[in-house]
């Protein structure tokens, strides 16, 4: 049976409505860099997303097109994420400002991909599919300690989960840490093409320090 990431780690993608604090380990994805509107039609975070999926196929059908990978094991891909970010630090994700939006959109890689096999998958998707793949990343990611819950809703109506994850770090003793090297953090659970606006499923996660 393939491994699923999602259900082998269900703190990590399936954590409750209710905001939690999770000690996330450190983890390896495959990653775009990006600014702009995610919703804008051929714009570069759709491109992001089809370097992405692109790449991470390449590397789960390795097998299948002759390829061997030290420590290869069938796996499920796991979910689309993405890193997010507004210029001079802001702490409010403004659906508002979708415009000025930075992003790190990413798929994680599964534990035997190393950078060199991210090199031979760019050159072998890039030969197959006739794309230039360079943009894309090999990304290691150590968050650390983050507060997260699980939103159910449109990605616009994340405010007010937001707030109530401000509200609950106070709580614990614990700041919100946004800087430039700890963001914003969403894993995407749902297709927005099959799935109403209203049960999208969204993981939502930031970082915070002690106080």
């Amino acid at each position: 049976m393939a491994f699923d990431y999602k259900k082998e780690y269900k703190d990590i993608y399936l954590p409750p409505k209710k905001p939690m604090l999770i000690d996330v380990p450190p983890i390896n994805y495959v990653a775009v860099r990006g600014q702009g509107d995610p919703n804008e039609e051929g714009g570069a975070y759709q491109h992001a997303l089809q370097l992405l999926y692109g790449l991470s196929f390449t590397i789960k059908m390795a097998p299948k097109t002759g390829h061997d990978i030290e420590g290869y094991f069938p796996y499920v891909v796991p979910p689309l994420e993405g890193f997010w970010w507004l210029e001079g630090g802001s702490a409010v994700f403004d659906p508002a400002r979708k415009s000025e939006f930075n992003w790190i959109s990413c798929i994680r890689l599964p534990d035997f991909a190393t950078p060199e096999v991210l090199r031979w998958a760019k050159e072998e998707a890039a030969r197959k599919k006739k794309t230039d793949f360079s943009a894309a990343e090999f990304l290691a990611v150590d968050e650390g300690l983050c507060v997260q819950c699980m939103h159910v809703g449109s990605y616009d109506s994340e405010p007010a989960t937001i707030d109530a994850m401000h509200r609950f770090a106070e709580g614990q003793g614990c700041a919100i840490d946004l800087t430039d090297r700890r963001l914003h953090h969403e894993i995407y659970l749902s297709d927005p093409r099959r799935t109403a606006p209203e049960k999208l499923k969204t993981v939502i996660r930031l970082p915070v320090k002690r106080i």
